[in-house]
């Protein structure tokens, strides 16, 4: 049911080779049969190789740092198309699966929907060697929409997806319909009040996560200490990949996303966006990279959200925001119907 079809973007006489080398993951020394059945469940190896995303997923080939990578993405359209696209970034602890509700209620009212796995993340390549930037990622995403004839689009970006859609803005502002941000992190400049964490320090720290762990995170990060029986549908993919033999190449990935994240922070340059944006900003959200290691006097200072997206806000030329109370980092769970309304009332129609 659910079909791979692979966009070629660029034809390569080395592609074995190259495809060769994507593959070349660090892998867990380590015997199978000390660890339970879920160790070698297919569903959850590096590349999610037999999990199932709500829609058909596309694979794009790009020739990027001397490598051959491959970004997986839904790309979902119409029974009735309204001339325009909106492209769904995700956050760092999830993959485009996530966005499936987004992805219903946009494509019932006629979008075209592109819902891509950056590199690092999901079913995408996750290579060993990689200088990960938000403008890498930016220009992964325009090669991609390009390839499926995508040339303008609304974007809409997630917490880490949030500060991917500001860098894609400011490098082709002339692709951008409108931009959605919610609850983006990268609003405060943490790496000038927190100690830096080397990449080894936060890959030791991934390969420590397990499914309790991830589960635990959500729950008070950004549910309030409260958990749902449908919560657990959005852990299913970080949880499951920390019980696969090929977790190491993930929590790798992690690591190296963790310090792009930490250094390249996007808050200096919201005075520079140049198209419509909204912000839908949950105000019980407090998500801040580093506070648990950050000094107590500025880790209780930091992941204001009212205050960050009010600050964003008046920085950002022209915008709009929604403040969605009682609700925490992700507004598209919590409140969907609130979330969908905002959205929908921005988005070109």
């Amino acid at each position: 049911m659910f079909v791979a079809r692979r966009v070629t973007l660029l034809v390569l006489a080395s592609a074995l080779v190259a495809c060769s080398a994507v593959q070349s993951r660090p892998r867990a020394v380590v015997s199978a049969t000390a660890h339970p059945p879920a160790w070698n469940d297919p569903r959850f190896d590096a590349e999610l190789s037999a999990y199932a995303y709500p829609f058909d997923v596309h694979f794009a080939e790009l020739r990027v740092q001397q490598q051959t990578i491959k970004m997986a993405y839904m790309d979902v359209r119409p029974d009735k198309p309204n001339g325009h696209a909106v492209v769904l970034l995700h956050g760092k602890n999830f993959t485009a699966s996530y966005w499936e509700p987004t992805i219903r209620l946009l494509a019932a009212r006629g979008y075209r929907v592109i819902a891509p796995d950056q590199v690092g993340f999901g079913k995408s390549s996750k290579p060993v060697s990689f200088q990960y930037s938000f403008q890498q990622l930016a220009d992964n995403t325009r090669a991609l929409l390009e390839a499926a004839g995508v040339h303008h689009a609304s974007v809409v970006g997630h917490s880490m997806g949030g500060m991917l859609a500001v860098r894609y803005a400011l490098m082709f502002p002339e692709r951008v319909e409108k931009l959605v941000l919610v609850n983006p992190i990268g609003l405060e400049d943490w790496k000038a009040v927190v100690p830096y964490r080397s990449i080894d320090q936060w890959y030791e720290q991934e390969r420590k996560a397990t499914a309790e762990s991830v589960r635990e995170y959500q729950r008070t990060s950004y549910y309030d200490g409260k958990w749902k029986p449908e919560y657990e549908r959005m852990i299913e993919i970080a949880a499951g990949v920390t019980q696969h033999r090929e977790y190491p190449t993930v929590a790798w990935a992690s690591a190296l996303t963790y310090d792009m994240i930490f250094t390249q922070p996007v808050v200096y340059e919201l005075p520079l966006i140049g198209v419509p944006t909204l912000l839908i900003i949950g105000q019980r959200d407090r998500t801040a990279l580093g506070r648990a290691w950050a000094p107590k006097n500025v880790a209780a200072t930091l992941g204001d959200y009212p205050a960050l997206g009010r600050k964003a806000a008046a920085a950002i030329p022209g915008s709009k925001l929604v403040e969605i109370p009682a609700v925490g980092h992700l507004p598209q769970v919590e409140a969907f119907d609130a979330f969908a309304q905002a959205l929908s009332e921005f988005l070109p129609s």
